[in-house]
């Protein structure tokens, strides 16, 4: 240091500067008199959070301004002056705070950019990529809601829902809302649907289902700001009372389509007003809301009688004077839906059926109801001369009689679906295509565990032309008898679904094959274990010009016989499902050599004889395939199957 102060040597000494140009390499010389400098070693600089500076009284803080300082009074005057589009997106991405802020705003406190420029006198020009519209003008772009957000599970959140309000606004429209389920830390609560009421005005179809943190106050904020709300659908909103139904009554006069399920907390209340204050309601459904009764259902069906279209009430404390309500006054109900009705009684839906209300019903179903019987289904088949749907589900005291008396009254029916109906026999079968007229198109039968196979005589019996469409899935005691007894009934036959029919052989299905004079379209026989390829030969060889669509999977005696007859015969094939067959690579080789056969989907599941043999095959057929399977093939490689993936990319592969 001495050295460095009393410094006399030969060398110049630049008097308050460095020696280098770049003071910040080795050290700085600082002058602190006209012939003495002083030198300071570089040293590692501290990191501070803040500027200071250098004063009399010390180390100071240098403050900047920050927007963050600023309350939320001004940030809202601030955001609420900031066009829609890029600009108002990007400031809802800066912080949580800035997107809860711009989604409090409503749209009609926002202001255009035109008028802020003119209160700051700037005249700053606007950017030629955002369009720029008024308050009025903006409402009546938002009303059009045209698009869909739906959030499922964890992602349902009150921010997503705050972004959706914000991020929506500039591109035409939030219109419909699905809300799935609730993340369980930090799930939708009424501040979420409060930034979708004041952010999405046009919003018309509302979903809730599984969201135990929405209540009152947030059906409350969609009733105030989304007038236009035309579907509203609650699904097991515990916290949702009549006086959230009763808010949407009051302020959503176009409500077209209500939906309550597992509501514990809805009853008459809200029912009733909905049916008051809802003058277009055209469709509603009910299920499992202990606090409904007779009261609600009865005020609504009465008040909406003239509108009201659809009908579904599910696992409710009703009695018979609901349903005599609904049989005065649903005279303009094309659909009504009954199911779990447990207080119901016969005489209830005899009721229903001889009030004659029910003019226009095309369409009903019944399920788990005992009020059903002989007497009553006969009833309502009078009482709804436009019947043309009717589905029975476990109505266990329906039996054989009742079966021919419905048909019998009704005259305009096209389709008859009996599930779990176990007083049901063949007898009962065949009456009805006997008394149904000639307007009958569509019967399926599936689980009625009292059709037992048996000869029955056909002397009286005359056969239904009209059916196109026969299911007859998981009966167990339908066997080859009654199949050639269908046969012979129903020869104009389009589309059959034998599907879990252990018991028919080639013998009980072949004169149905052979009376079938119009041409099978799509024939479903998976898991007849009893078929052979003496069948699938007969349907190629006869239906082969009209076949579409064959299932045989399951069929476990099916081998490259009958790929043989299908590649020979069938020229309109598009759907093949061998799954589990006995075929091996020749009978895929003969299918992929058909120039005729365009196939679209192919399933191979588990058939073990399969191999990477027939990977030149299946390119060939790849120019039309768009869905393969090949799951549980043993034989065949992961890697044939990635040379697959490469070829036939455009063909949805399974392994």
């Amino acid at each position: 240091m001495p050295a460095l102060v009393n410094y006399s040597g030969d060398d110049e000494i630049y008097s308050g500067g460095s020696f280098y140009a770049n003071s910040s390499d080795l050290g700085r010389l600082y002058s602190i008199g006209p012939r003495v400098d002083v030198y300071s070693p570089a040293c590692k600089r501290a990191r501070i959070s803040a500027p200071f500076l250098f004063g009399s009284s010390g180390f100071e803080q240098n403050t900047r301004p920050s927007i963050e300082v600023l309350p939320d009074e001004c940030l809202f005057e601030i955001f609420r002056r900031v066009p829609e589009g890029k600009e108002r997106s990007s400031c809802a991405c800066v912080s949580k705070k800035w997107l809860m802020l711009l989604s409090s705003i409503r749209r009609n406190e926002f202001c255009n950019s035109s008028a802020a420029a003119e209160e700051k006198g700037t005249g700053a020009p606007v950017r030629n990529d955002v369009e720029m519209v008024s308050c009025e003008e903006n409402r009546e772009v938002e009303s059009d809601g045209y698009l869909t957000r739906s959030l499922e599970g964890k992602k349902a959140t009150d921010v997503r829902l705050a972004a959706i309000a914000v991020g929506t606004s500039s591109r035409g429209g939030l219109g419909k809302l699905l809300i799935r389920g609730s993340n369980s830390a930090r799930g939708v609560t009424n501040l979420g649907l409060s930034t979708i009421a004041r952010g999405c005005p046009s919003l018309r179809a509302l979903s809730l289902w599984n969201v135990p943190f929405v209540g009152d106050e947030g059906l409350f904020e969609i009733a105030k700001e989304c007038h236009s709300l035309e579907k509203l659908d609650l699904t097991n909103c515990p916290s949702i009372s009549n006086k959230g139904l009763v808010a949407v009554a009051e302020n959503c006069p176009n409500l077209s389509s209500l939906n309550i399920e597992s509501c514990s907390k809805i009853g008459n209340e809200g029912l009733q007003t909905i049916g008051k204050l809802c003058p277009r309601l055209q469709s509603i459904s009910i299920k499992d809301c202990p606090l409904v009764g007779d009261h609600g259902v009865s005020s609504l069906l009465s008040s909406a009688s003239s509108v009201l279209t659809r009908v579904k009430l599910q696992a409710l404390n009703i009695t018979d004077f609901s349903l005599a309500v609904i049989g005065h006054y649903g005279k303009a109900v094309t659909n009504l839906a009954l199911s779990g009705l447990q207080h119901v009684s016969e005489k209830g839906f005899w009721v229903m059926g001889n009030a004659k209300g029910l003019q226009k019903l095309m369409s009903l179903t019944i399920t788990s109801c005992r009020g059903i019987t002989d007497v009553s289904l006969e009833a309502i088949a009078k009482g709804s001369v436009n019947l043309k749907q009717m589905c029975l589900r476990k109505c266990c005291f329906v039996s054989d009689n009742g079966l021919v008396a419905f048909a019998k009254a009704a005259g305009s029916l096209e389709s008859l679906q009996l599930e779990e109906c176990n007083r049901i026999s063949q007898s009962g079968i065949v009456g009805a295509f006997s008394n149904c007229g000639a307007k009958l198109k569509a019967l399926s039968l599936v689980k009625c565990m009292g059709i037992k196979d048996m000869a029955f005589g056909m002397s009286a019996s005359s056969p239904c032309s009209s059916l196109r469409y026969l299911s007859i899935r998981n009966c167990p005691g339908f066997g080859s008898a009654s199949m050639a007894m269908i046969g012979k009934l129903c020869p104009q036959l389009q589309h059959v679904d034998l599907s879990g029919l252990c018991g028919i052989t080639d013998a009980g299905l072949l004169p149905l094959l052979e009376s079938c004079e119009a041409g099978l379209v799509k024939v479903n026989l998976s898991g007849c274990l009893s078929l052979t390829d003496e069948v699938v030969s007969a349907l190629a060889r006869l239906h082969g010009g009209t076949l579409e669509l064959l299932n045989l999977d399951g069929c476990r005696k099916i081998t490259d016989a009958s790929l043989l007859a299908i590649a020979e015969n069938c020229l309109f094939l598009s759907d093949l499902d061998v799954s589990k067959c006995a075929v091996t690579d020749s009978g895929i080789t003969m299918l992929s050599s058909a120039e005729q056969l365009n196939l679209q989907v192919l399933s191979l599941s588990g058939c073990s004889e399969v191999s990477n043999k027939i990977l030149p095959c299946l390119k060939k057929m790849g120019r039309t395939l768009v869905g393969l399977n090949l799951q549980n093939c043993c034989s065949i490689s992961s890697s044939t199957v990635e040379l697959l993936v490469e070829s036939l990319w455009r063909c949805d592969i399974l392994s």
